[in-house]
C-alpha cells in the first residue's frame, strides 16, 4: 500500500521566459495588493489577458490562459491573499490544480512572484498538498480503466522550503493510505482482507501488530463489540492493536489513535432503506484515518510511542444478529440495553476505547464515521469533535483553522447522561430520537474510558463531501490526518 510521490525539485530563483519553455503546465502564485505583472514570464501578454477577461485576482478561482511560447505553456494563476484562511488556501489550491487535469501532465511548475516569504511559503505548501491528492490514483475496477497519468516531477520556484515539505508530504501519504482503503468496495475490503492488508504494512512500516480475534475478544469479556460481531457470516471480526515505538528512548507521553472499522453497515435488524445503505462501505473511514495518522508520524519520524486500535467487524443482517432490547456486557463490565442495532459504531468503539485507555495514554484521540446528526448540524463541510477537558476546545478550532481540516467542538454536559438511563442495564446504547445524537454518542463512549486520559472524539460529518474538501479532489475526503498533525505538532497537546 506504498504509492509513489513524484519528485519535488526547489528553485530559490524565480521563474524565467527561459526556464518555462521546458514546461507545458504552471502555476503562477503573485500578491493581491501591489501586484506587478512585469516581474512575470510574458507579463505584459498576461496582463492584457487578465484585463480583457475582467479577472479580478481576489477572485476565489484561478485565472487560466495559454502562453504565446513554444510550449502554449497552460497557466493558472491566483492572487495570493495572506488574510485568506488555510481552508480558503488549500480550496484555491484544489481549483488551481484541476485547471491542468484534463491535459494530464507528467510535470508542473509552481512559481511565486512577488510573495512576502511565509505567503509563498503558505501558498506553494497548499499547492503542492492539492497536486500531491490529485495525482494519487483511487481504486478503479473498471474492464477498461482509463490509463493514468502520473506527475514524475513537480517544479517549485521562487520559494525553498528547508525540509523539502517533508510534513506535506507526510501527511498527502497518510491521507492517500485513508483515502484509497475507504473508498475500496466491501467485497473486497472485508474485516479479514483489510486486517492481512494492514499486517503486511506492519511489518514494512515496523510496527508491532496484535490482533484480538474473536475467541479472545470473548476471553477478554468484549461483549459490546461482540454484539455486533455475531450476525457475520464470516468470524473475521476482531480489534487490530498496532505500536510504533521510537528509535530513540523517549519519556514522552504515549497517544493513541483508536477508528471505527465497519466495513459494511446494513443497520443490523433496524435494517437501512437502500438510501441510507449506499456508500455505507465508507463506514470503516474512522479506522483508515487512524492508519494513515499513524502512518504519517511514522514517516516524520514521531518521538513518542503510538497505540493504534482499529475495530475491525461488519453490521450484517441474519438470524444471529444482535436485535433490539438484548441487553449485553461490556468488556469494562458495564451492561448496556441495545435500542438501535443501527447504532453499532459506539458499539465496537466502547470495548475498544477501554482497552486503548487500559494502557493509560495521555491522549486519545478516536475516529468514526459515527452519526447522522453531526452531519445534520454541520454538514460535510466540517467535522465535530467532542472532549472530555474543557481547556481543548479552543486547541481543536484552533487545531482545525490552521490545518484546513475545520472542526467544531460540541459540549459534554452531564445532564445529557439522563437520556441514556435504562431500566434494566448500567446504560442505554442510545435512544430512539435523533436529538443531539452526536453528544449522546460521545456521552456513551466517555463512560468506557478508564485512568482519566485526555480524549478526543471526531464525528467524520466530513469524511465524504460531493466534489472534495479543501485541497482533495475526490468526495471521499480521508479526513483527520492533517488536523490531528496540528493538534499534535503545532498546538502541542501531548506536552
Amino acid at each position: 500500500m506504498q504509492f509513489e510521490i513524484p519528485k519535488i525539485k526547489q528553485e530559490a530563483g524565480g521563474l524565467t521566459e527561459k526556464a518555462l519553455d521546458i514546461h507545458a503546465n504552471a502555476i503562477f502564485l503573485v500578491p493581491v495588493q501591489d501586484f506587478d505583472a512585469n516581474v512575470l514570464p510574458f507579463g505584459k501578454e498576461i496582463a492584457k489577458r487578465l484585463k480583457r477577461a475582467g479577472h479580478k485576482l481576489d477572485s476565489d478561482k484561478p485565472f487560466v490562459t495559454d502562453l504565446p511560447n513554444p510550449n502554449a505553456t497552460r497557466i493558472a494563476l491566483a492572487g495570493i491573499d495572506p488574510a485568506s484562511s488555510a481552508f480558503e488556501r488549500l480550496t484555491l489550491a484544489r481549483r488551481l490544480v484541476a485547471a491542468h487535469k484534463g491535459q494530464k501532465p507528467q510535470q508542473i511548475a509552481v512559481a511565486c512572484f512577488g510573495l512576502k516569504p511565509n505567503e509563498a511559503g503558505r501558498a506553494c505548501e497548499a499547492v503542492l498538498a492539492a497536486l500531491l491528492a490529485a495525482d494519487f490514483p483511487m481504486p478503479d475496477y473498471k474492464s477498461k480503466p482509463d490509463k493514468p497519468s502520473r506527475l514524475s516531477e513537480i517544479h517549485i520556484y521562487g520559494h525553498a522550503s528547508v525540509d523539502g515539505y517533508a510534513r506535506t508530504i507526510a501527511e498527502a501519504r497518510g491521507n492517500n493510505l485513508a483515502r484509497w482503503l475507504t473508498a475500496l468496495p466491501p467485497n473486497e475490503l472485508t474485516p479479514g482482507n483489510y486486517r492481512r492488508r494492514i499486517e503486511k504494512l506492519a511489518r514494512e512500516q515496523g510496527w508491532k501488530a496484535e490482533f484480538l480475534d474473536i475467541k479472545k475478544l470473548k476471553a477478554r469479556g468484549a461483549g459490546a463489540f461482540l454484539a455486533v460481531a455475531q450476525g457475520s457470516p464470516e468470524p473475521d471480526a476482531g480489534i487490530l492493536h498496532l505500536r510504533y515505538t521510537p528509535k530513540k528512548p523517549s519519556s514522552k507521553a504515549t497517544l493513541a489513535l483508536v477508528g471505527k472499522g465497519i466495513c459494511f453497515d446494513t443497520g443490523g435488524t433496524n435494517l437501512k432503506p437502500a438510501k441510507y445503505m449506499h456508500g455505507m462501505h465508507e463506514d470503516m473511514e474512522g479506522s483508515a484515518v487512524a492508519l494513515g495518522t499513524l502512518l504519517a508520524l511514522t514517516e516524520l519520524k514521531a518521538d513518542f510511542s503510538i497505540d493504534c486500535w482499529l475495530a475491525l467487524a461488519q453490521n450484517h443482517i441474519g438470524p444471529k444478529a444482535y436485535k433490539q432490547n438484548d441487553v449485553v456486557k461490556a468488556a469494562n463490565g458495564k451492561t448496556i440495553e441495545i435500542i438501535h442495532t443501527d447504532a453499532e459504531g459506539r458499539m465496537v468503539l466502547a470495548d475498544t476505547l477501554y482497552f486503548a485507555s487500559r494502557e493509560k495514554p495521555k491522549l486519545i484521540v478516536d475516529y468514526a464515521t459515527l452519526t447522522g446528526a453531526c452531519v445534520g448540524a454541520l454538514s460535510t463541510r466540517m467535522s465535530g469533535t467532542l472532549t472530555n477537558r474543557e481547556k481543548l476546545v479552543p486547541v481543536l478550532i484552533e487545531a482545525g483553522t490552521a490545518s484546513g481540516e475545520r472542526v467544531w467542538p460540541f459540549p459534554l454536559p452531564k445532564d445529557y447522561e439522563d437520556a441514556l438511563k435504562s431500566d434494566i442495564a448500567d446504560i442505554k446504547q442510545c435512544t430512539l430520537d435523533n436529538d443531539a445524537d452526536h453528544i449522546l454518542a460521545a456521552t456513551f463512549l466517555k463512560k468506557f474510558l478508564v485512568n482519566d486520559p485526555d480524549w478526543v472524539h471526531v464525528d467524520l460529518s466530513a469524511g465524504n463531501h460531493k466534489g472534495g474538501l479543501a485541497h482533495i479532489p475526490t468526495d471521499t475526503t480521508g479526513f483527520g490526518v492533517r488536523f490531528t498533525l496540528n493538534l499534535l505538532m503545532d498546538q502541542k497537546v501531548l506536552s
